[in-house]
């Protein structure tokens, strides 16, 4: 069965409610999209941004009433009608449409990220198996790519690893698959939690991955002054800036630290703020994104397990 997708240019504070009539009027789903390519980064805690210029797509059944539905919205805003067209959203099976955008990508030149529902392409490489889901990451983002090609590079066999702000947990499996003897996956969100379990269940390593809240970081991981050989944080500066001291305290000396999810101009600030703990050693980019590598420096205040 085709769709009608009734979509209007609002203003900003024409948001809330038209999203609520529509809703009212009985669309099956309304979603906010960017209508300008204008990136929103880092908002503020408890904040809802919306774009500048934003567009809204309310999806309804071919059999709805989508004349007397505009006329309902044109009551409500008068001459302030936002602008709005009719489109007609073909049936297809979506599952399959959205199954085939994925394909196995390289990072590196041992590690493969595959959809389970694809072949690896190589037998003999690491081949993880990770499917879009609950959380993000599945190696598409600059961010995350960048990540993954620096495992790929490492000598992890019997290292400790953290993933502070875990995601899917594709790092983590990653590192467990490339040779890491336990890793720590960390997310305050339960549905990354849940996320990278499956994906470790999924890879047959949840044995070797702890995936836990901060809170349970600081209790069981940094209270026992165990140590990481190797910490990624792929999140956002800001957070990134706030969490420097956790980072610190979780690393051993010499360790290696693994920053991402920085903007190019964010970069300066972010390395300033570290190189009280860590030498700084090096920055790739990819498209407006930076990693940043480094080590800890200092003197040790725990032991490692």
């Amino acid at each position: 069965m085709p769709w009608i997708i009734l979509k209007f240019d609002p203003q900003p504070d024409q948001l809330s409610r038209l999203e609520t009539l529509l809703s009212n009027a009985g669309a099956g789903a309304v979603t906010f999209e960017d209508n300008a390519d204008q990136p929103l980064f880092e908002p503020p805690l408890g904040s809802m941004p919306v774009w500048e210029n934003t567009r809204l797509s309310a999806m309804f059944e071919a059999n709805a009433d989508i004349d007397n539905i505009v006329a309902l919205i044109r009551s409500q805003f008068g001459h302030n009608m936002p602008r709005h067209r009719v489109e007609v959203l073909e049936d297809k099976d979506w599952v399959r449409e959205w199954m085939d955008e994925f394909h196995p990508i390289q990072f590196g030149t041992r590690l493969w990220v595959c959809p389970s529902w694809r072949k690896p392409p190589d037998d003999k490489a690491v081949n993880m198996l990770l499917d879009p889901g609950l959380a993000f990451g599945t190696g598409t983002h600059p961010t995350t790519a960048l990540c993954l090609k620096w495992l790929d590079s490492q000598p992890l066999t019997n290292r400790i690893v953290v993933d502070y702000g875990c995601g899917s947990g594709i790092l983590a499996v990653a590192a467990k698959l490339l040779g890491a003897r336990s890793v720590w996956a960390v997310d305050n969100d339960p549905q990354a939690l849940i996320a990278t379990k499956a994906n470790a269940e999924r890879n047959n390593i949840s044995a070797h991955i702890q995936a836990v809240s901060p809170q349970q970081f600081e209790k069981e991981f940094i209270a026992k002054a165990t140590k990481a050989d190797i910490l990624l944080a792929n999140i956002l500066a800001g957070p990134l800036i706030h969490l420097a001291a956790t980072l610190e305290k979780s690393l051993k000396l010499n360790g290696k630290l693994v920053l991402s999810g920085i903007l190019k101009e964010q970069a300066e600030n972010v390395k300033n703020h570290y190189q009280q703990w860590f030498t700084i050693d090096t920055t790739v980019s990819e498209d407006d994104w930076v990693r940043i590598t480094g080590f800890r420096t200092g003197t040790e205040t725990g032991i490692n397990d």
